[in-house]
């Protein structure tokens, strides 16, 4: 599974506007949503939201993988926002985020997104592409990373 089967460079945002997390969120979707690889933001807005407040999705090491899954998706999407400033996502291990993958599904794509959710949490295990990722200053730059580690 390749993660840009699912990502497209202009749903790649760097820097964020936010400072708080569901501003955080909320970009992201709309980022999606300018990209048309979503219909209806404000569906996405509140499935990931109501996601978000059952359990943080801020798992550590700086990353956070807030996600949701709801009708009128087409198919898996991400959006990746890196923040101006590092974000409090209520993270396990109470550090803030200094980057944000969103991902979106149609509720029937469920083995796909637990695929993808565990290819990003084993990918951003590598402490060295991490900070590689976090360093990255333009949208561009993030993505090539990506890409780069990828194959592609």
């Amino acid at each position: 599974m390749n993660l840009l089967d699912f990502l497209k460079p202009e749903c790649v945002k760097v820097p964020l506007v936010a400072t708080e997390k569901r501003a955080a969120i909320d970009e992201l979707v709309d980022v999606l949503a300018a990209a048309g690889a979503i219909t209806d933001a404000g569906v996405l807005k509140e499935a990931v939201w109501t996601r978000e407040q059952t359990r943080t999705t801020g798992i550590g090491n700086g990353l956070a993988i807030p996600h949701g899954k709801c009708p009128g998706i087409p198919s898996l999407v991400i959006a990746i926002g890196k923040p101006a400033q590092p974000i409090d996502f209520a993270s396990i291990d109470r550090q803030p985020v200094k980057l944000i993958l969103l991902l979106a599904s149609p509720p029937d794509r469920g083995q796909d997104h637990i695929m993808v959710l565990a290819k990003i949490s084993r990918m951003f295990m590598t402490r060295d592409l991490r900070e590689q990722i976090y360093a990255a200053e333009t949208s561009e730059e993030l993505y090539g990373i990506i890409k780069a580690q990828e194959g592609a």
